[in-house]
């Protein structure tokens, strides 16, 4: 028994548009399955994507706040030339530079359309097929211990865990990497943008919503009302929702 990452999801007072921009971002489509807004692969809706993690954006009345998102997107690039093109193509759909701190980096620091941050990646090796995205990045404090939360809850491979990070991949060696960076500063707001988890084929939902209680998760009110999934959070208070088999 095991969960996956199947989306990122991301809070926005108008998903429509927030949906439109990392479509265009990434080369993939928006569809509307409902009232949310899905980005996915070109091709027609699929989900769960066998092989990557799509991009769930949902209204909310409230804005965001000024301050840093604990979970942003790295987007891969091929070349230098390719990095070049990606950045001006997503400053002409409305992306803005932003400084988190980051000084002199070979990477590109932005936010989308409603201000969540994302990276532009120099080329690397290490994601030349991942497709888009590179890595879900996640700050924390202690990788070491996100890595024995999650480490048992996810049926990924776990590649690396060290006092400044840990780093997972799904078993099929496809999509993004999953990446808890160790980074200053505690929690102060809700998170805008969270990782939802899907149970494989076949599992109980209830009962992988019991098993992550067990290994330290913890039940989370967001006004969700009665809806079919959970909203968890891990040991350091990063949301997450388990979703329903659909």
């Amino acid at each position: 028994m095991a969960v996956r990452p199947v989306q990122v999801n991301i809070k926005a007072l108008d998903p429509v548009a927030v949906g439109r921009f990392w479509a265009q971002a990434l080369g993939w489509n928006a569809y509307h399955p409902g009232v949310t807004t899905y980005v996915g692969p070109a091709g027609g809706l699929v989900w769960p994507d066998p092989a990557f993690v799509g991009i769930d954006v949902v209204p909310v009345p409230e804005p965001g706040t000024t301050t840093k998102n604990r979970v942003h997107l790295d987007l891969a690039t091929t070349s230098e030339a390719h990095r070049t093109e990606l950045v001006e193509r997503v400053r002409a759909l409305g992306a803005t530079p932003v400084d988190v701190g980051q000084g002199s980096v070979p990477w590109t620091v932005l936010a989308d359309v409603e201000g969540n941050e994302f990276c532009v990646l120099e080329p690397r090796d290490v994601y030349r097929d991942t497709g888009p995205i590179a890595a879900i990045v996640v700050d924390c404090a202690d990788p070491r211990a996100m890595a024995r939360f999650w480490g048992e809850a996810l049926d990924w491979t776990l590649h690396e865990v060290a006092d400044d990070r840990a780093v997972w991949r799904s078993a099929e060696g496809t999509g993004p990497y999953l990446e808890f960076l160790r980074t200053p500063g505690a929690k102060t707001v809700p998170d805008r943008v969270h990782l939802d988890l899907l149970p494989r084929p076949g599992d109980d939902k209830e009962a992988e919503v019991a098993r992550l209680r067990a290994l330290g998760a913890t039940d989370l009110d967001l006004g969700q009302g009665d809806v079919p999934w959970t909203c968890l959070a891990d040991p350091e208070d990063h949301e997450f929702c388990v979703l329903a088999p659909s």
